[in-house]
């Protein structure tokens, strides 16, 4: 079977809860550092106390002009600036601009500004700012994004719930081995919910916690026995998508090999997980990078912190034969970042395979299986080689990609 380790990622751009660039992250990561509490935006409250973790301030770089700012979504602010730091790692200003692609991962993302504006003009329908009939469409992020960086190759958005992430990392990949473009850059788009949508989750059983309603610092556990249910968490991330003979040309050291990968569907609308679904796409990715389940030293899993959801995971882990291989939970510490979650935890596998560092799983003091390799309070020292990330969402998407670090 053809073997597609030329695809590498060359730059990545991360701005979250926890810290804004590669080096504040990846620390915080380390040192298992959170920021959960009672959220207070405006717009995620409405006489709740729904707990998640927030971005506390963003530094933007001089070349986003402050009319750009002023007319953007908190969404699309914070693609520009993750994207602005993955672009000058990779050196995307030395290539011909169409040749360069853009995917942003997830839909309808931008609910709570669009609720502020609602609540805004409502008495005042008529003075309703023009600008909203462009940026209340995620669409706008492309726009915003292509025009301040020049990229002219194609762009579009992709939704695929808390999928979104990574399955535009798969379509940004196939981009580049159809030859449409050279280089693509992926964002995992920020998804900014309101008290509508955190609601609506807690009505569903998927966000938690009534356990820890008075301990946030405690809610977010992700395969521990008493989770009750996902933690939100903003958060962006980027990366850049290439081959090695195009990076290669600029001299930019790449971060890891695309081994393999593969979306399998359940054929289901419900946010129920699918067993084999999840076996089937991380078997299907195994295949396509060549590799038997020994050879994988690290799996980082989607880990949303749902009874079932946790359950079904690890026993299609287990049964693919990857029980073997370091396990952590990425948002234990960073919280659930829906249509950002794919991307956010490739790059938390990158920077930990560079690091040659395990990051800690906080809150996992009676793990739902304690069969399994995992990194439970502290984090461990080790060389991971090949790993595996998973990233599943609502309505039958599954996900897997595999990496190989370089």
């Amino acid at each position: 079977m053809k073997n597609y380790n030329n695809i590498i990622i060359s730059g990545i751009g991360i701005t979250s809860s926890i810290g804004q660039g590669k080096k504040a992250f990846t620390q915080a990561l380390m040192e298992g550092r959170h920021r959960f509490d009672i959220m207070k935006r405006p717009g995620r409250q409405n006489g709740t106390s729904f707990i998640g973790a927030e971005i506390d301030e963003i530094t933007y770089p001089d070349s986003i002009s402050k009319k750009v700012l002023r007319t953007a979504s908190f969404s699309a602010k914070t693609a520009m600036v993750t994207l602005d730091e993955a672009w000058k790692e990779a050196k995307l200003d030395d290539c011909d601009s169409s040749r360069i692609g853009l995917v942003v991962g997830g839909s309808n993302i931008q609910q709570r500004e669009q609720l502020l504006i609602h609540e805004k003009y409502k008495n005042r329908f008529g003075f309703i700012s023009p600008t909203y009939g462009l940026s209340f469409m995620d669409s706008d992020i492309c726009g915003l994004c292509t025009e301040h960086f020049g990229i002219k190759g194609m762009s579009y958005t992709l939704g695929g719930a808390s999928a979104s992430g990574q399955a535009a990392i798969i379509q940004g990949l196939q981009s580049i081995l159809s030859g449409q473009i050279d280089v693509c850059i992926v964002i995992g788009a920020l998804m900014d919910l309101s008290y509508w949508e955190c609601q609506a989750f807690r009505s569903l059983g998927a966000m938690g916690s009534d356990a820890y309603a008075d301990e946030p610092e405690k809610a977010c556990r992700p395969f521990d026995e008493n989770h009750d249910g996902f933690i939100y968490g903003e958060a962006c991330g980027a990366v850049v998508i290439e081959r090695v003979d195009t990076a290669s040309k600029r001299k930019v050291e790449p971060y890891a090999q695309l081994l393999g990968w593969s979306t399998v569907l359940d054929g289901n609308r419900n946010p129920n997980p699918s067993y084999e679904g999840e076996l089937s796409t991380i078997k299907k990715t195994m295949e396509k990078a060549n590799l038997e389940p020994h050879e994988v030293d690290y799996v980082n899993p989607h880990g949303s912190g749902s009874k079932i959801g946790d359950e079904t995971e690890l026993k299609a882990i287990c049964d693919s034969g990857l029980s073997h291989a370091y396990l952590n939970a990425t948002k234990s510490i960073t919280g659930h970042g829906l249509s950002s979650a794919g991307t956010i935890e490739l790059i938390a596998t990158m920077l930990q395979m560079k690091e040659g560092k395990l990051h800690p799983t906080i809150n996992l003091d009676n793990p739902i299986n304690t069969s399994l390799n995992w990194v439970k309070s502290k984090p461990v020292s080790y060389e991971a080689k090949t790993a595996i990330n998973i990233s599943i969402g609502f309505g039958g998407i599954n996900t897997a990609i595999c990496l190989r670090k370089i």
